[in-house]
């Protein structure tokens, strides 16, 4: 049962995007143990460090009103990743953020869950910029940025204890990201 009832559930054509519940968290735990997955995401973490992150990201729910979604797979109900809305204390700017679990990479998941949070940010938190902040290495990430629309507007510095991660936002405007969206 998730914990936040009256929290937005997002629906795409193959997506559920809802907060996150606790029968997610070994998916979860799963990919926060993945190298692969983590290389830009601050490296790989234990079951324990994934807890307190997937809890960080549940209690934002509460605090901001907003959070990263568990991205499910409506076909299977399967965990395919986290994405959504991200603005921590001293964070850069109003980010989408993305990550998806290896099994799911490469079949358009990403973009169109992305699109539906920008979508969202845009039209519901009434953003203004959309960021995401990607290591200048992590070439999938600036793909599906560029391919959602974003540009590059350089290196930025992320607040303690992530200050020494070297990324950029990549970027666009709302209105920017409403000239170029499907219409309804």
């Amino acid at each position: 049962m998730p914990l936040f009832v009256d929290a937005p559930a997002l629906q795409t054509e193959r997506l559920t995007l809802r907060v996150p519940e606790a029968a997610d968290f070994d998916a979860f735990a799963d990919f926060c143990a993945d190298a692969t997955t983590m290389r830009f995401l601050g490296g790989t973490k234990s079951r324990g460090e994934a807890w307190r992150i997937f809890t960080m990201i549940a209690g934002a729910w509460s605090i901001n009103g907003y959070s990263y979604w568990s991205v499910i797979e409506r076909e299977t109900g399967a965990w395919v990743g986290r994405i959504g809305p991200w603005q921590p204390e001293g964070w850069p700017g109003t980010e989408i953020a993305w990550g998806l679990a290896p099994a799911f990479t490469g079949r358009g998941y990403a973009y169109e869950a992305a699109a539906a949070a920008m979508d969202y940010a845009v039209d519901v938190l009434g953003w203004t910029r959309i960021i995401h902040t990607i290591h200048p290495d992590n070439t999938p990430s600036i793909r599906l940025a560029q391919r959602l629309g974003s540009s590059n507007g350089g290196l930025v510095t992320l607040p303690d204890p992530l200050s020494d991660f070297r990324v950029d936002a990549w970027g666009q405007s709302a209105a920017e990201w409403r000239a170029r969206r499907t219409p309804e």
